[in-house]
């Protein structure tokens, strides 16, 4: 091997499904901080908050990922006014 290439170059495309465990808020369920150990949350729009150490997390809606919320519905009509 020459010390001109790369020692790894890897073409697989990046799958979330396959890159393991990602630590996120889960809302239904019982919610540890990695931080602290505690089960008090702060509940935002997009993140929660430990309510002891303050340590964010993403909240996980069930594979729904960021975005504006907006959203439109193929063949919708529209009302004439």
């Amino acid at each position: 091997m020459s010390g001109d290439e790369p020692m790894f170059y890897d073409t697989t495309p990046f799958t979330a499904a396959q890159s393991g465990y990602r630590v996120a808020f889960r809302p239904g369920e019982q919610n540890i901080c990695p931080g602290c150990g505690q089960s008090h949350w702060m509940i935002g729009r997009m993140t929660a908050e430990c309510a002891f150490c303050a340590t964010a997390l993403p909240i996980n809606n069930g594979g729904s990922i960021g975005g504006s919320s907006l959203h439109t519905r193929q063949g919708a009509r529209t009302i004439a006014a």
